[in-house]
């Protein structure tokens, strides 16, 4: 298929689109936008700016010189939309929110006459990226059932591909910045290449907030008020200070040392590799070991892995937890909300800002290069992370925080944004305001990096290493895992 085509076909291009995306359902049909960014044609623009008219001859030079400029090709020549993920979040959002979609079975769809087909490879032990890895490079010379038209891509590992020439800029697809100009710009700034070009779009953002238990809040210090509690906590110093007066009364104040682990690492100066290859630990990732040390052996937290069995007591009354960090993912995927045993459905968990704002995790739409589907996709991108309307639908259903200024804006003031699982509290103002101050720290090697060092510390934590001990073996993990980097002996 070729890339480009002259602007003077993209009108027939286009209308070959419209017909391909359009979904079924009376009004609810979905429509390709026509190019934008002063793209008329000279029949368009016949008057002059002083009011005479145009002669023949200028209408025909702007005409040639239009035709000149190269537009992408977004028109449909696919029958088959295939989708790789790690989980069924982004199928649910496409079930759920995008016009039209009909759900044919728990891994097939349909959108007008495109099949749209989900292939689901877990994260586990790198799966889901190998699966890209051997597939995306020659994705083009795949037959249409085989090949990856849109694939997601998580911010630790986003830059593996953003640098890489298996995805599409979204301009190929026809989006223009000014379409993703209500987007928090640290969605932006995560899926943006080396050569300055955007090469996927989030309908999510993930700022966090300190997530604590009301009644534990309650019987350590008399309430579970949001302003009060936070601003017993608006400070590390304040932080690990109250950590003691919530072990006093028998709880742990976070479940696992690894919950407190992004906020300090997103709040890193350093990356974990510089320009010149070398491995580099931030001071404030190792003022983490500090402290989580110093906690594990007070007994206010554990060394349990995240997402464990252990580590998901703290989500019920029993488990005796007083807070978790996470954005609003981690409410609707891991707090059980769903189980009338868990604190979250008796809206017993409350928000605050926490000792230091912090962003984690988050969900990016690609488009794989070689699709045959690029006006679908494109019209997928503008639905589910520009449609303010449908955007502040997956507010409502979902209590997603979505990346759209005006619409979280809005939904900050309005109580029938309030939370149920936070006891009828709105956190999207704190949300919103920790979503635009983020700093992006990004690098290729993220995901590894993060990984390999709570696995090394959970050593010392335990007592089985001692912190030069667990130092080397993460060093010797990531030498092994990126041979390339310069990592000290």
């Amino acid at each position: 298929m070729k890339k480009f085509k002259k602007v003077v076909t993209l009108s027939l291009a286009l209308a070959m689109g419209l017909s391909l995306v359009a979904c079924g359902g009376g009004d609810d049909t979905t429509t390709t936008e026509a190019p934008k960014d002063g793209e008329t044609t000279a029949a368009e623009d016949t008057t002059a700016a002083d009011g005479e008219d145009t002669t023949a001859a200028d209408a025909e030079d702007t005409t040639a010189a239009e035709a000149e400029v190269e537009k992408p090709d977004i028109a449909n020549d696919g029958k088959v939309l295939n989708i790789a993920c790690w989980n069924e979040e982004f199928k649910s959002r496409l079930e759920d929110h995008y016009p039209g979609y009909e759900k044919v079975d728990a891994t097939h769809g349909k959108i007008g006459d495109i099949d749209v087909v989900f292939t689901i490879t877990p994260s586990d032990d790198n799966a889901y990226q190998n699966n890209l890895d051997a597939n995306l490079p020659d994705n083009a010379n795949k037959p249409e059932d085989e090949r990856i038209d849109l694939f997601l891509v998580e911010a630790d590992y986003a830059l593996k591909y953003v640098d890489e020439d298996v995805t599409l800029p979204v301009t190929d697809l026809g989006i223009t910045m000014d379409e993703l100009s209500n987007q928090y710009q640290y969605t932006k700034d995560v899926m943006t290449a080396s050569d300055g070009s955007l090469k996927g779009v989030s309908w999510q953002g993930c700022p966090g907030t300190l997530i604590y238990n009301r009644e534990i809040a309650k019987d350590v210090w008399g309430t579970d008020d949001p302003a009060e509690v936070g601003a017993k906590l608006d400070s590390w110093e304040k932080y690990y200070a109250a950590a003691a007066e919530v072990q006093a009364k028998g709880y742990l104040m976070q479940s696992t040392t690894n919950d407190s682990f992004r906020v300090y690492s997103n709040n890193a100066t350093k990356l974990w590799v510089d320009d010149s290859l070398n491995l580099q630990i931030d001071d404030g990732i190792m003022e983490w070991v500090d402290k989580s040390k110093a906690m594990v052996d007070a007994k206010q937290t554990t060394t349990n892995d995240l997402w464990s069995d252990d580590w998901n007591k703290g989500m019920y009354p029993d488990g005796k937890t007083f807070c978790y960090f996470g954005p609003a993912w981690l409410i609707n995927f891991c707090m059980h909300a769903d189980d009338d045993a868990s604190v979250a459905a008796k809206g017993g968990w409350g928000a605050c800002e926490g000792p230091q704002g912090f962003y984690w995790g988050g969900t990016w739409i690609t488009a794989a290069k070689g699709t045959d589907n690029p006006a679908l996709i494109a019209d997928i991108i503008r639905k589910l992370t520009t449609d303010e309307t449908i955007m502040t639908d997956i507010v409502k259903k979902d209590s997603d925080f979505v990346n759209n200024k005006p619409a979280m804006e809005k939904a900050a003031t309005d109580d029938s944004f309030a939370f149920a699982v936070f006891g009828g509290q709105n956190p999207l103002a704190m949300y919103a305001a920790g979503a635009d101050k983020i700093a992006l720290h990004q690098s290729a090697y993220d995901q590894g990096c993060n990984e390999e060092f709570q696995k090394a510390m959970k050593n010392y934590f335990d007592g089985n290493a001692s912190k030069e001990e667990a130092l080397s073996q993460f060093y010797k993990a990531v030498k092994e895992k990126y041979p390339e980097l310069n990592v000290p002996e």
